[in-house]
């Protein structure tokens, strides 16, 4: 089985939540490989957002997943004596027995399963699945469209579908586990500082714990938003309770796959 959270005790050069040409990254996996031992990387895992069952520009289809199997083989040949490569999928959960649980996907040969959640239902269709993540204008504008403006029902939705998700299972690290706190600050200044937001982010990571799951510091947004997710407040939670970590860039260019790495392992070492 691998152990995602071992590997990262053996080295800090690597990176296990890449997006490449298969979904929103912006170069092809060779490139990101290329780039990645010029740095001095020894672990690269490629996660593509998953194919879902609703409409997504982002998401990676079902008749993609053979040809990016066939990459990473090729890939592996090319440069596996140089590089350990991993294939893996930031699999996208949208509700009960739709998510990493999926019978779909326990059976793809994936060497580790990111969990994460990037839509939630409209909150007058719960039929209607609605993407929350991404640049803030886009985000405002679906406040208006999809959810009222009610920033309550999107924050508290958000926690209940990862709830759900660790209550499934079957992935092996939490993606960006508060990441709906930048929109929803930038929404309604103050509002991951409210002491009923801050609940929802113990009572989620409790669960994780009760799971054994690894969660990721994602890093993608510290030196664009100086915002680690999960936010850098809870880091000490992280430390008190020796939950296992992963660091990871989330990267889409390879220029940046180890953008905030080494800020946020710094500051991990020093609490």
């Amino acid at each position: 089985m691998f152990d995602a959270y071992r590997i990262t005790q053996d080295t800090d050069l690597y990176n296990l939540h890449t997006h490449t040409q298969f979904c929103d990254g912006h170069a092809p996996m060779e490139e990101f490989v290329t780039e990645a031992m010029a740095q001095g990387f020894t672990h690269l895992g490629f996660t593509p957002h998953s194919p879902v069952s609703v409409e997504s520009p982002v998401n990676m289809t079902r008749e993609q997943v053979q040809e990016y199997f066939d990459e990473m083989k090729r890939l592996r040949r090319a440069y596996g004596d140089k590089i350990h490569l991993y294939t893996s999928m930031e699999i996208d959960y949208l509700s009960v027995g739709d998510g990493p649980a999926d019978d779909y996907f326990k059976q793809l040969p994936l060497d580790y399963r990111i969990g994460s959640v990037h839509f939630i239902p409209a909150i007058n269709d719960p039929d209607v699945m609605v993407d929350i993540d991404g640049k803030f204008q886009g985000f405002k504008e679906r406040m208006g469209k999809y959810f009222d403006c009610d920033i309550e029902y999107v924050v508290k939705t958000f926690y209940s579908q990862m709830m759900a998700m660790v209550e499934e299972g079957g992935f092996d690290i939490v993606g960006h586990m508060d990441k709906i706190g930048f929109n929803a600050s930038e929404y309604r200044e103050g509002i991951d500082e409210e002491p009923w937001y801050d609940k929802l982010v113990i009572d989620l990571f409790e669960n994780i714990m009760d799971h054994h799951l690894v969660i990721e510091i994602n890093t993608k947004a510290w030196l664009q938003r100086n915002r680690f997710y999960p936010n850098l407040k809870y880091f000490g939670m992280l430390k008190r309770f020796n939950a296992p970590v992963v660091v990871n860039s989330d990267a889409h260019y390879p220029t940046l796959l180890n953008s905030g790495r080494m800020e946020a392992l710094k500051l991990l070492n020093v609490l």
